[in-house]
């Protein structure tokens, strides 16, 4: 019964740093939701002003600024996608921790690959941040040329 106990205790343990990992998941999660609901309500404002401005140039720079607005959009989706497939694959690494130790089953390569896989999902994630904060602040660099 002891032997059983510290083995389950270290199974535990082994299950604390992707525990940790998938806490940071949820926080990166959290972010892009925030950056995601603040490009939507720019987009929103941005189209009833498409409405409303009748000069050319004007129109043609707001119109930019929306099809930019909604390609933030994709990437943001994306990155959001790919950070919770990320926090799923960490999920199914400690469930299998688990599994493997009830069923005394030998998932050692598939909870290596599962953690793999979880990292670069988290990688792809990133990138796809990192892309879109770049389109964000291109046009924001770009905005200054055009002062209201």
């Amino acid at each position: 019964m002891d032997n059983s106990i510290q083995v389950l205790a270290g199974i535990i343990q082994l299950a604390v740093a992707p525990v940790f990992l998938l806490a940071g998941i949820a926080g990166f999660l959290n972010v892009m939701s925030g950056r995601l609901s603040r490009i939507v309500d720019r987009a929103r404002i941005v189209e009833l002003r498409v409405g409303t401005v009748t000069e050319e140039p004007r129109l043609s720079m707001t119109r930019v600024e929306l099809r930019t607005l909604w390609r933030r959009v994709r990437l943001i989706n994306w990155s959001i996608g790919m950070c919770t497939a990320s926090g799923l694959s960490v999920c199914s690494v400690i469930v299998s921790l688990f599994i493997g130790h009830l069923w005394d089953l030998h998932i050692a390569q598939v909870v290596v690959s599962l953690f793999m896989l979880a990292l670069l999902l988290l990688i792809v994630a990133l990138v796809l941040f990192l892309k879109e904060v770049q389109l964000a602040t291109r046009v924001l660099h770009a905005g200054r040329e055009y002062p209201d």
